[in-house]
């Protein structure tokens, strides 16, 4: 008998080590982050009313063996005019009762909030971890990205969920990469131009460099879909620890005549570490930190964003010409790159000018609330 709890965040943490084999590629956030990020009193979604979340565990035998969140991002809908819930930290073993007692909690949770459908994952937000893997499940994740196995595509569309807006991650062998095939005129131009300023994000300015590289982000990213500009507290909250993991040589905001018009923000592939810890700050992390300080050699691309008045310049170009180059000298042979959706056309060009290929194949599952009926949606051929 399954039975289905609310807010109880050890035991939905617990989860995934109880049903994912010990080979599995999936890989746990950090307890602290997962801990705060569902705390109601410091998750800025919450406490500046944004939206409200409710966490869900199954139990089966006194054991935690599913969970889900469920999310209302009210500042998204009213941006996007949609009427839509979210579900995110989706995960459980190929059991199908316990699917489906998770998925009809956060749906009836979405119905009693007045949503009209219910999409996901989203973890918890679209500018966090987002997406259901579809694709390439043999493919280690890299940090800030989702990693599912088969089975939970396959359990929502058997209860009702379709997918929509695909997407896709990108690695990039750099060893392969000549970084002077990023430069044309435009780029070139703009490295030479003393117009231009590249400012680290190091520990020093990191607050300072954090603000500007929020404002190009909601800036950039606009016009982009399901996008919302995250506030000063929201940026933090999520960005904050970077601080402690930053590579200054890798990432950088662009000033231009003193104004902050560019940023691409890369960190070290922090999920060896994380899994090889088990997601715990325990004994053993001290000697984990610095094994993965002395062999790693992935970075990933979290996102590059341009002030819109400077689109079309070349800047993304020169940003990523430049990390790159120091990525290869300072001795790093992959980049990942986090989701891009298959409408985003520039992005994905910026991935054929890297010589990226696909890494994963993610899209969302939506399903109406209000319907009736509804016909469970096959799901989408792995890539």
């Amino acid at each position: 008998m399954i039975t289905i709890t609310r807010g109880d965040r050890a035991a939905a943490f617990a989860v995934t080590r109880n049903v994912y084999p010990e080979g599995t590629l999936y890989v746990p956030p950090m307890w602290s982050d997962f801990d705060r990020m569902f705390d109601p009193a410091k998750n800025p979604l919450v406490t500046e009313g944004h939206g409200r979340f409710e966490l869900f565990v199954a139990w089966r035998d006194g054991r935690p063996v599913g969970r889900i969140g469920a999310s209302l991002h009210q500042a998204s809908n009213a941006r996007h005019g949609t009427r839509r819930a979210q579900f995110g930290f989706f995960d459980c073993a190929d059991d199908p009762e316990v699917a489906g007692a998770l998925l009809n909690a956060a749906e009836d949770w979405g119905r009693a909030a007045g949503m009209s459908e219910l999409v996901g994952n989203f973890n918890l937000t679209a500018m966090q971890q987002v997406g259901v893997v579809t694709g390439g499940f043999e493919r280690p994740p890299y940090t800030d990205m989702v990693h599912s196995p088969p089975h939970i595509a396959r359990l929502l569309a058997a209860n009702g969920y379709a997918p929509v807006f695909p997407m896709t991650t990108f690695e990039t062998d750099l060893g392969a990469l000549d970084p002077a095939s990023l430069l044309g005129p435009a780029q070139e131009a703009i490295l030479a131009d003393p117009d231009f300023a590249w400012m680290p994000i190091d520990r020093k300015s990191f607050r300072t460099r954090l603000g500007e590289a929020r404002t190009v982000l909601n800036d950039g990213f606009a016009d982009n879909p399901m996008f919302v500009p995250t506030s000063p507290a929201e940026y933090l909250f999520q960005a904050g620890d970077m601080m402690w993991v930053i590579d200054k040589r890798i990432s950088c905001v662009a000033h231009y005549r003193g104004r902050p018009v560019g940023v691409i923000l890369v960190i070290p592939d922090l999920n060896p570490l994380v899994k090889a810890a088990g997601g715990r700050m325990g004994l053993s992390f001290a000697w984990h930190l610095i094994k993965q300080r002395l062999t790693n050699r992935r970075a990933v691309l979290i996102y590059q964003s341009v002030s819109r008045t400077m689109h079309g310049r070349g800047i993304n170009g020169a940003m990523l010409f430049r990390v790159v180059s120091a990525m290869k000298t300072i001795g790093y042979d992959r980049l990942g790159t986090t989701w891009i959706a298959d409408v985003n056309g520039a992005s994905l060009r910026q991935m054929d000018k890297l010589g990226a290929q696909p890494l994963h194949r993610l899209h969302l599952f939506s399903k109406p609330l209000l319907a009736t009926a509804v016909t469970p949606a096959s799901p989408p051929e792995a890539a």
